[in-house]
């Protein structure tokens, strides 16, 4: 059966500005057909996502003086997204290098946020050398291997660790029914000679914990679902790339475009990475208290969310003294 609609013929693949490939690994997308600048256009411009959102993140940052751990790590989300695009455009293994050990840094650095916040400095330390030693060996074994495999498992790992940590976190913070008896809360406060809550005030923070604690969680599920979901097409991409190409040949660009797995892993992926960093901020203001200061902004499923800070009039005194009363 022929294609109806209209297509440009693929042209073929010829060799590179950055040719011979010196990567350990060679992705679906044929190289050097659309230009011999870039390997793989669409895994390369697909990265333009990823450096876009890490760009997004440090300015929200930096606007919003969020703690300096998440400027560090959209930092690192940018050098992912620059690393990814630069590997796709030369397929060599420096850049490959770049791509996939910025992936474990940033990670190590939301296991650094996630498990030292609020402990005692020793602790802390503890857990930063613990976590470049660990990234340090992850270096050394994975370039003395130069199996993709272990650098994936690593990653998978360590993001499964953060990530389960991060939940209950977020649940044993936000979830009413978790927190101490109000009596005991009560308690504790006024034996410290911090001021206690209403019963009007403690109502209002239960409702407005459990509404956040609901956006928090379908932004969890919707952040799963985009890693999920484009490690699912990539690897359909991986067992079924001979039919694919063909497929691609016959429906011709730019609707060959579509069909590139690996391109469409980049977006997911790089939509729930930056959705996990943003949770992670507004757990990070939970944790410390500040509902009131900043409001996790996520109108729409399908828009970007943003931390923001509460316009200072919202903040001052009338505000002080709701928390006070």
């Amino acid at each position: 059966m022929n294609w109806a609609i209209p297509f440009f013929p693929y042209p073929p693949s010829k060799p590179g500005f950055w040719s011979p490939v010196t990567s350990t690994l060679n992705w679906c997308e044929e190289d050097y057909y659309a230009t011999v600048y870039s390997a793989e256009i669409v895994n390369t411009l697909t990265n333009l996502l990823f450096m876009a959102l890490g760009v997004k993140g440090i300015i929200s940052c930096i606007r919003n003086q969020h703690d300096q751990i998440f400027l560090v790590a959209y930092l690192g989300y940018l050098v992912v997204g620059t690393g990814s695009f630069l590997f796709h455009t030369t397929l060599k293994y420096p850049m490959q290098l770049v791509d996939e050990l910025s992936m474990i840094y940033t990670t190590c650095l939301m296991v650094y946020a996630s498990f030292a916040f609020s402990r005692p400095t020793g602790v802390r330390v503890a857990i930063g050398v613990s976590l470049s030693a660990l990234s340090v060996f992850i270096t050394l074994y994975y370039h003395y291997l130069q199996d993709p495999t272990f650098h994936q498992n690593t990653y998978a790992l360590l993001t499964i660790v953060v990530v389960f940590r991060s939940m209950y976190t977020m649940e044993k913070t936000l979830r009413p029914k978790w927190r101490k008896s109000r009596e005991e809360d009560r308690l504790e406060k006024e034996k410290r000679g911090l001021p206690v809550p209403s019963k009007e005030r403690q109502h209002f923070e239960n409702v407005r914990d459990t509404k956040l604690l609901a956006t928090m969680w379908c932004m969890v599920g919707y952040g799963l679902a985009m890693f999920l979901g484009g490690f699912a097409i990539w690897n359909l991409d991986n067992h079924f790339c001979s039919d694919i190409r063909r497929w691609r040949r016959q429906v011709g660009l730019p609707w060959g475009i579509f069909l590139e797995g690996h391109g469409w892993w980049h977006i997911m992926t790089g939509i729930g990475a930056y959705l996990y960093i943003v949770w992670g901020i507004q757990l990070r203001h939970c944790l410390k208290g500040q509902q009131d200061d900043y409001h996790l902004h996520w109108a729409r499923v399908w828009h970007i969310p943003d931390v923001v800070r509460t316009a200072p009039s919202s903040k001052g005194a009338n505000s002080q003294q709701k928390k006070l009363s």
